[in-house]
């Protein structure tokens, strides 16, 4: 037996090929695909199966474009949102052979309606699983969330419990293999390892810990979390099947002549350089996600039909950033202009926003003047949690839909967990028309080393 494990990074993606023998399986493959079969070549298999967990919503799925490549099935559980036109439909019980491996699917309902699991077993090692692949029902740490149907939360919940508790019925020796690790929207509190048992779940696992159905599914009632606006073309996009983007290669480098020309045109500049360059100068009515944080913000501050022109600091980033966007289904990348040197070399206007340190928010709160607001920019959890005397809250990603919220009148302070987020925010605002901007670097994180 053989199991690879292929992360994509930003949106906290696991997927995996397991194989015995000549034959090999993909659960949850990504859409630049390539890679499961170099993972299957290597241990001289060919992938035979491709499996999905559950419908995704934070990612283009690649089991349509890895079948194309491969000629494998695709399968997927029962009662998804609509067809899914690439895949069959696999039930509780059905079972796959590779060599001496059994995959046998367990209906796993609660994250989503279709949601599926695959329990592994090696016959020359007993009748035990070996382990299991749980796509968003169970986490390291954590459990799915249960909120994508609003009007049946409740329900959900009380299914995700259910499922648990078969997941669990496999056996503590039972190792784990989520499809999420800690960053992942698609839940919270996930621990940083990538590597569990069932049985270590069972001991060290908050939500494990609730052996009451009712006071599940209140827990997980009560739980908030957001539903980026982008999700929605995911799910169109995961029922029909997308094509394979493959090779990405970076998008070609641009002038500020093209630029601009893509601006006029409808284009969004998105700046993917640090927040401190980004402070210091950009190019006007750009957006500030450095490319780290595209697979997060861009979602919600882009619609997937954009042209995208990028703002970056090399060309490695650049395609970085391409790759990022792929995965969420914005394939409009017109190019990328490197760095703002040939821009201001051409006389160009910048625009520019003051960074500010941590003794001046503390000086200004001092004052508590009505000239002046801070606006905390992180998500609710994190404020509720901990907030600065008087600071206003709306999420970054719910920034666009809510500026009549923002205040008008005063001179604006925006801050976050470290600064990051707030220069996000800040990039929204200007190109929304508000100037009498700073951002707070350091944020929460240097209040916090500050405090006597």
């Amino acid at each position: 037996m053989f199991i690879e494990k292929v992360k994509s990074e930003g949106l906290a993606h696991l997927s995996w090929v397991v194989g015995d023998g000549r034959e090999a399986a993909v659960i949850d493959p990504r859409r630049d695909c390539a890679v499961y079969v170099e993972h299957a070549a290597r241990h001289g298999a060919r992938i035979t199966h491709i499996f999905e967990t559950h419908r995704n919503e934070d990612l283009v799925s690649g089991s349509a474009a890895l079948s194309k490549l491969t000629g494998a099935p695709v399968h997927h559980g029962p009662k998804p949102a609509g067809p899914v036109r690439y895949a069959d439909t696999v039930l509780e019980g059905k079972e796959f052979h590779f060599g001496d491996l059994t995959v046998k699917a367990l209906e796993t309902p609660g994250h989503t309606e279709d949601s599926l699991s695959y329990a592994v077993y090696d016959k020359s090692f007993g009748k035990e699983a070996v382990g299991v692949f749980t796509g968003d029902a169970l986490f390291i740490g954590d459990v799915g969330r249960t909120d994508f149907y609003p009007d049946r939360s409740r329900e959900m919940a009380g299914l995700l419990y259910d499922s648990l508790k078969k997941l669990l019925a496999l056996g503590d020796q039972a190792i784990l293999w989520p499809a999420h690790g800690a960053g992942s929207v698609c839940g919270s509190g996930m621990a940083s390892r990538e590597f569990s048992t069932l049985g270590y779940e069972r001991l060290t696992n908050p939500m494990l810990q609730m052996g009451d159905r009712t006071a599940f599914i209140e827990r997980k009632a009560a739980e908030h979390h957001y539903l980026p606006p982008y999700f929605s073309e995911m799910e169109r996009l995961n029922l029909e099947g997308a094509d394979m983007q493959e090779p990405l290669l970076a998008p070609p480098e641009i002038g500020p002549e093209a630029l601009v020309s893509s601006q006029l045109s409808g284009g969004v500049v998105v700046d993917i350089r640090s927040i401190e360059a980004w402070c210091a100068a950009h190019v006007p009515n750009s957006l500030a996600i450095p490319v780290g944080m595209i697979p997060t913000f861009t979602g919600w501050l882009l619609s997937p039909g954009d042209e995208v022109i990028l703002v970056a600091a090399n060309t490695a980033d650049a395609e970085t950033a391409k790759r990022h966007l792929s995965r969420i289904g914005f394939d409009r990348v017109g190019g990328f202009m490197a760095g703002l040197d040939g821009w201001v070399a051409e006389g160009r206007a910048f625009g520019s926003i003051p960074m500010i340190h941590v003794d001046t928010v503390r000086d200004r709160l001092e004052k508590d003047g009505d000239s002046w607001r801070l606006l905390d920019v992180r998500d609710a959890n994190e404020f509720r949690e901990q907030s600065l005397p008087h600071a206003i809250h709306l999420y970054v990603g719910e920034l666009p839909a809510q500026l009549d919220k923002v205040p008008t009148t005063t001179d604006l302070t925006v801050m976050c967990g470290s600064g990051q987020r707030a220069t996000v925010a800040a990039s929204v605002l200007r190109r929304a028309g508000f100037d009498r901007l700073d951002v707070f670097l350091g944020s929460m994180k240097a209040w916090q080393a500050t405090q006597p």
